[in-house]
């Protein structure tokens, strides 16, 4: 059997004349839409702090009812404002990580040492902090 052979057409690519010429511009993108990590390194570090925290037995004397709003707490605030400030995010996204980091540092037993918090941590790009990361800026 003889392979087929198809013909193919290049068109050449539309001329790049202005707003008005129906040529869709590119737009630069954020980091976070380009693949790399939707947390920021310093949100994470600050979730692997906060969180470990729970191995500490001293830390588990301290009545829960305190505990627990206050780790919450710690960590909702400062990561707002590192997802919002050098993440550049928007204030709905920002909210959101800052919500979902919040509650697992407010779990009362240390989750990052479980394979579940190792697939937390290299989804948030926890690696960027030691230099193993890869740097996702457009050139």
């Amino acid at each position: 059997m003889e392979p087929r052979y198809i013909d193919v057409e290049v068109l050449p690519e539309p001329p790049r004349t202005g707003p008005d010429s129906g040529v869709a511009r590119r737009l630069p993108r954020k980091e976070s839409a380009m693949g790399g990590p939707p947390i920021h390194p310093l949100s994470a570090l600050l979730l692997l702090v906060v969180d470990n925290l729970w191995l500490m037995p001293e830390f588990l004397v301290i009545d829960w009812v305190i505990t627990i709003p206050l780790c919450f707490l710690t960590v909702l605030f400062p990561t707002l404002l590192i997802q919002k400030l050098l993440k550049k995010q928007t204030g709905a996204a920002a909210l959101g990580y800052s919500v979902l980091l919040a509650v697992i540092a407010a779990v009362p037993t240390s989750l990052l040492g479980t394979p579940v918090g190792a697939a937390m941590l290299a989804w948030f790009g926890i690696s960027k902090l030691w230099g193993g990361g890869r740097d996702h800026a457009a050139p």
